[in-house]
């Protein structure tokens, strides 16, 4: 009984209020006609309630997201189909599909009309400006008498996840030195297996020029297939995210974490545009799972970002230098410089044929401290890599042109 009690709508606990009220009131004034006006005002929202509960049928949910992974600011959609093989009309049906605030809320349909068995398909768009995984879902219907004294709510269908990943900034091409054992017209022109050609074109990825797709090796390979214009012949490229608490300021989305998220994106793609094999890194180094291969790419470097935390840890981890930079061009987007990173620092400088810092002035996500502005590259500059500082107020592709201009400053290798 308190179970359906509690499925009562405001209208449903005023008529029980009012049933209640009448069947007072005629036994304090006697009046026998105003008890039996009182016990049907009062038995209707429990006649409701028991209405209601005897239905056992659920309708079937299934759900497409498309896509399942997108960057943030685009937008997805959802399709729900809903269906029912139940012998009785079922009326109208109120269906909300559950979403997390960041994607919108909540979605609410009405569906009208249902015969016996039926089917209904309902469509609607969400979008988010702030990276992460959500689970959508799942659907809950909710089940009313004609008269709105009851009103049930049932979690039906499962649930699916859309991953949304840091915001892309397109950046210039800036000359970028090392990654590479051969490029332009020095590339071998034969290989162990395929031709020049083949070795020419690659897959086509989101955001390719369509006017780069080669038809021919497409038709051949059935699939796209786009021209490397001046690729870099085995290039390979790293780019470092530090990550930790301590070199960052600020919460939530406007902190300069999330600012260093969307460089690190960035970077990622148009390296991997230029021809480069990216591997992301972080401040716990390249670790396991999804960050071990190097040659997953830039769009499994956006997966991982898109869920990606800050670290609790004083250093940076550089084991993988010796090994996967030794050679190749590093991108570090670098955020507050703390005294133990010289160490790090000199290290990647060491093994890497290019190596180019992004440095977030972090103290201008601090509005009590005074910003550093040009100053906050200095300290990496000293250590003969291509710096430059990046603010919250500056643009990306700014900040990345600056960085092709940068001079190598500070000491040689060693």
């Amino acid at each position: 009984m308190r179970r359906h009690l509690s499925s009562l709508t405001l209208r449903g606990r005023a008529f029980l209020a009012a049933g209640a009220t009448a069947v007072a009131c005629a036994i304090g004034f006697g009046q026998p006609a105003l008890t039996r006006v009182g016990v049907l005002v009062l038995s209707l929202p429990l006649l409701a309630a028991l209405v209601v509960s005897r239905r056992k049928h659920d309708p079937t949910v299934a759900r497409t997201v498309w896509p399942r992974l997108l960057r943030a600011g685009e937008t997805a959609r959802i399709d729900l189909t809903i269906a029912s093989d139940r012998k009785r009309s079922d009326g109208a049906l109120l269906v909300e599909d559950t979403l997390p605030y960041a994607l919108g809320g909540r979605a609410r349909f009405v569906l009208q009309g249902l015969g016996g068995a039926w089917e209904r398909t309902v469509s609607y768009p969400v979008r988010s400006d702030i990276r992460g995984r959500y689970v959508v879902g799942p659907v809950v219907a909710r089940l009313a008498d004609p008269f709105g004294l009851v009103e049930r709510r049932r979690p039906i269908g499962g649930t699916a996840q859309l991953t949304v990943t840091p915001r892309v900034v397109p950046l210039p091409s800036i000359p970028l030195a090392g990654g590479w054992q051969g490029a332009g017209e020095h590339r071998p022109q034969a290989f162990a297996s395929g031709s020049a050609e083949d070795a020419s074109v690659r897959e086509y990825r989101r955001g390719d020029d369509l006017r780069r797709v080669h038809w021919r090796s497409s038709a051949r390979i059935g699939e796209l297939m786009v021209r490397r214009e001046e690729q870099p012949w085995e290039a390979h490229a790293t780019v470092l995210l530090d990550n930790r608490r301590l070199a960052h300021r600020g919460q939530g989305p406007a902190s300069s974490l999330e600012a260093a998220v969307i460089a690190a994106a960035s970077v990622a793609v148009h390296l991997e545009q230029h021809g480069y094999a990216v591997q992301l890194c972080t401040a716990d180094g390249i670790g396991g799972g999804a960050l071990g291969d190097p040659t997953l790419g830039a769009e499994r470097a956006l997966e991982h970002l898109a869920v990606l935390e800050m670290a609790h840890r004083a250093t940076l981890d550089v084991a993988w230098s010796g090994e996967q930079a030794r050679g190749g061009v590093v991108v570090a987007v670098l955020g507050g410089f703390l005294a133990d990173d010289n160490a790090a620092l000199r290290r990647i400088r060491h093994d890497a044929g290019a190596a180019l810092a992004l440095v977030l002035d972090v103290e201008q996500w601090s509005p009590s401290r005074a910003a550093l502005g040009a100053a906050a590259a200095a300290p990496v500059t000293s250590l003969a890599w291509r710096a430059t500082s990046l603010g919250p107020r500056d643009h990306l592709d700014a900040a990345w042109r600056e960085l092709g201009r940068a001079p190598v400053r500070g000491g040689a290798r060693r």
